[in-house]
């Protein structure tokens, strides 16, 4: 059974900084893409920043420059540095990854980590 737990969530003041991690578990046989997304009160969920298996990355406007989306594919961990963070950053995160396992290949998602940045 493949599970995605997600940490580091927290409260910070704006401006401050957080670092959430994304630890895939369980049996599978590779991972491919992952990303982060958050969803706010009232809000859809929205994607924040993707990582392919290779490398490349892609990021939401509103987090370019701010927001650094890594992996480590030894741990099969994926990490988000969110800096310089603003009120509206607030929302519950939420890690997705593509997986290819026995049963074929899976969207998963995490529990979800929440983020609150106070003003």
């Amino acid at each position: 059974q493949v599970q995605l737990v997600e940490s580091g969530g927290g409260l910070v003041q704006a401006g401050g900084s957080l670092r959430l991690s994304c630890a895939a578990s369980g049996s599978f046989f590779s991972i491919n893409a992952m990303g982060w997304y958050r969803q706010a009160p009232g809000k859809q969920r929205e994607l924040v920043a993707r990582i392919s298996s290779g490398g490349t990355t892609n990021y939401a406007d509103s987090v370019k420059g701010r927001f650094t989306i890594s992996r480590d594919n030894a741990k099969n961990t994926m990490y988000l540095q969110m800096s310089s963070l603003k009120p509206e950053d607030t929302a519950v995160y939420y890690c997705n990854a593509y997986i290819s396992h026995t049963g074929g290949n899976t969207n998963f998602w995490g529990q979800g980590t929440q983020v609150t940045v106070s003003s």
